[in-house]
């Protein structure tokens, strides 16, 4: 615990001009983002008397062990550097909303030529014109359903549509007039448009002007004696007004706007939205919280307004947000949600009306799911609390294992072999820590050997954070025999992670990275780390742990067979009971390690079968790869081809031909493959693949 007075900067040393502040741990990671109209008055209040401060506070600071600022020019551009700068540091003593599931969405694809209505959930993609959230995807298609009778537009999927283009056959909505049908040209691209730009326009809250139109069309049409047409029109105007029930005028002026309410008690908040369009409900989401910092509700109302809008421009931002307490600097933050908009908007408490009845009923909801998410998490936080302290008290642990890595090698007869990490923290997976190896130090089946390799690679990283960061002063002996350098080809760990990330190394690097205030890859230390196997297993990484001079890690071990937990020097095994919440947590670990590995394994695998000899060509790309395909037929008539013949293939020169007719040559089988239950013999008649 680090004296806050001894990284306080003096008073001259900070600006007294608005700006964001970063607080920063012993190892460089960013523990909070703030922001303050004046830095200098905001920063001297985290430096007061500790007994002055809100325990929050206090457990923040005295964990942080630096400070540093940066000035801005404006509130507004404080609010939206605090808003980045918390999604990319992703701060521990930050509030942080997260929903509390995916939400769909009715979605417009105004960005394809041909737009499709659909139900779309994650991120928002650019020039896709989203309604909701609802509450349920049937909801949606009901919707759409009763909507396609005036709307006809497109909801069919690119392979479909493309089908019915090659086809000159629409499908089954085409037929019965729910599809206008432009894949086979009932329509041209710019009256499709249309209709899905009033369909926008409906599901936006501008309906009165649609149903008025069907209901002068319909009396026309019966003055004319056009009885059927009329008819027709009579059941559209019906349908438009089911879809319009759906949701219940809450407001009689037609207003657009959000509501934002916040249930809170000393541990947690939670936050309910209601999207209000013309007057109606058309969405409603809810996100909860703990309070890790010390904030009242006006704070969490900012913290929802930043997670809400951040990423929002345009229309998804609306004319009026309505919410329980204003931020503390109100008129800042109305300015910013203006510049995503690009109008004005009025952030506001509402007083009276239609608006303070809506709010209290946003609030009850509010509250509603403040309850049931306390209920849940506490049969489930009990449960996590009871399967850890049987664990801690099984495996004679002093403390409950909080952080728990677990080990799986998987491979297919000795072939592809790879290894998993699985993380659990606090009783529950921690995917964005997981990791994958690949095992290629030696060949052949060898699970000890390579549950060695594993655990020696990643706590080697481990040593190597502890050693950057300067946490050891000094590299402790190792009180083991001196691990041999790894061989030449040995595989780096592959993160998982979505985004590309640059590859971690087991060797240190020649040139030390710069920080970040991200926490590193392999920076945390587990408290526990269980292996999938018995006594061998166990051995080996135990092993492993000894040779790097690491002490403080517990190592077991989990047997398939009977279930037995294995401990390092222990010849019986500890027994837990079949009814135990912690054997319970041991198996989902241990099985969620041989589901990650066995994942990675097949995908190498069928990697490995979907190649050919071409892949070995120097220089060969994709596109000529598949330029000889296509000219011969098949790799059975390349592999037959004359190095005359192949040059005669577009961009193919003598050099290259020579190239792929040794390749085959050189991967040419010895004997043919046979079908051992049918006889048959498989012949090879594409890229790589057999039949």
């Amino acid at each position: 615990m680090a004296d806050p007075s001894s990284y306080r900067p003096k008073p001259g040393q900070i600006p007294d001009s608005p700006g964001v502040y970063k607080f920063r741990d012993e190892h460089r990671r960013v523990i909070y983002v703030g922001k303050a109209k004046n830095l200098r008055q905001r920063l001297a209040n985290y430096f007061q008397d500790l007994a002055g401060l809100h325990p929050r506070t206090r457990t923040m600071v005295t964990t942080a062990a630096s400070v540093e600022w940066t000035v801005v020019s404006t509130e507004v551009e404080a609010l939206q550097l605090e808003y980045s700068w918390i999604k990319e540091f992703d701060p521990r003593f930050n509030v942080k909303y997260r929903d509390d599931k995916s939400y769909p969405y009715l979605a417009v694809t105004l960005n394809e030529e041909f737009p499709r209505v659909q139900v779309m959930r994650g991120a928002k993609k650019k020039g896709v014109r989203y309604f909701g959230p609802y509450g349920h995807a049937w909801a949606i298609r009901e919707t759409v359903d009763l909507m396609l009778r005036v709307f006809p537009v497109r909801t069919c999927s690119a392979g479909v549509f493309k089908n019915a283009e090659r086809t000159g056959r629409p499908c089954l909505l085409g037929y019965i007039g729910k599809c206008s049908a432009p894949c086979v040209g009932r329509v041209t691209p710019e009256e499709h448009r249309d209709l899905a730009e009033d369909f926008c326009d409906f599901m936006a809250g501008r309906t009165g002007t649609y149903i008025r139109r069907l209901e002068k069309d319909m009396m026309q049409a019966a003055e004319e004696m056009e009885y059927e047409r009329a008819a027709r029109l009579r059941d559209d105007a019906e349908a438009l007004k089911r879809a319009m029930e759906k949701s219940a005028v809450v407001l009689a002026d037609a207003t657009d706007a959000d509501l934002i309410a916040v249930a809170e008690d000393e541990l947690e908040a939670a936050v309910q939205i209601f999207h209000v369009r013309g007057g109606r409900v058309r969405g409603q989401r809810g996100w909860v919280t703990d309070k890790v910092e010390a904030v009242d509700t006006a704070g969490l109302v900012e913290h929802a307004l930043q997670q809400l809008y951040g990423e929002e421009a345009g229309d998804s931002v609306p004319k009026e947000v309505l919410v329980p307490a204003l931020p503390e600097d109100p008129d800042a933050v109305s300015q910013w949600l203006a510049d995503r908009r690009g109008s004005q908007v009025s952030l506001r408490i509402p007083q009276r009306g239609d608006k303070k009845d809506l709010m209290i009923t946003v609030q009850r909801n509010a509250q509603q799911a403040l309850g049931l998410h306390k209920t849940r998490r506490a049969s489930d936080l009990t449960t996590r609390s009871r399967a850890l302290e049987e664990i801690a008290e099984a495996l004679g642990l002093g403390t409950a294992p909080l952080r728990v890595e677990c080990f799986d090698i998987s491979h297919l007869q000795g072939d592809d072999v790879v290894a998993s990490m699985v993380v659990f923290e606090d009783g529950l997976a921690r995917k964005s820590e997981y990791r994958r190896f690949q095992i290629k130090g030696f060949e052949g089946q060898d699970d000890v050997r390579s549950m060695h390799e594993v655990i020696g690679r990643r706590f080697k990283r481990y040593l190597q954070e502890k050693e950057r960061t300067g946490e050891w002063e000094e590299t402790p002996a190792p009180t083991g025999p001196v691990p041999a350098p790894p061989a030449p080809g040995t595989a780096e760990p592959v993160s998982v992670s979505e985004e590309p990330r640059e590859e971690p190394r087991d060797e240190p690097r020649d040139e030390p990275r710069e920080d970040d205030g991200r926490p590193k890859r392999f920076a945390y230390p587990p408290q526990l780390v269980v292996v999938d196997g018995g006594q061998p297993q166990v051995a080996a990484a135990k092993r492993a742990l000894d040779e790097l001079g690491i002490d403080d890690i517990a190592v077991c071990g989990l047997a398939k067979r009977l279930e037995e937990v294995w401990l390092p020097d222990d010849d019986d095994p500890v027994v837990l009971p079949r009814s135990s919440e912690g054997l319970y947590l041991l198996q989902r670990i241990r099985d969620e390690a041989h589901r990650f590995a066995i994942t990675y394994q097949r995908a190498k695998r069928a990697k490995r079968i979907r190649s050919s000899p071409l892949d070995d060509v120097p220089g060969l790309g994709d596109t000529r790869k598949q330029a000889l395909i296509k000219h011969f037929g098949s790799v059975k008539k390349l592999r037959q081809a004359t190095i005359d013949e192949i040059c005669e293939v577009p961009g193919i020169g003598r050099r290259t031909a020579e190239s792929v007719a040794v390749a085959f040559a050189a991967a040419a089988p010895a004997a043919p493959a046979v079908n051992t239950a049918t006889g048959e013999i498989i012949e090879e008649d594409d890229g790589g693949s057999r039949t």
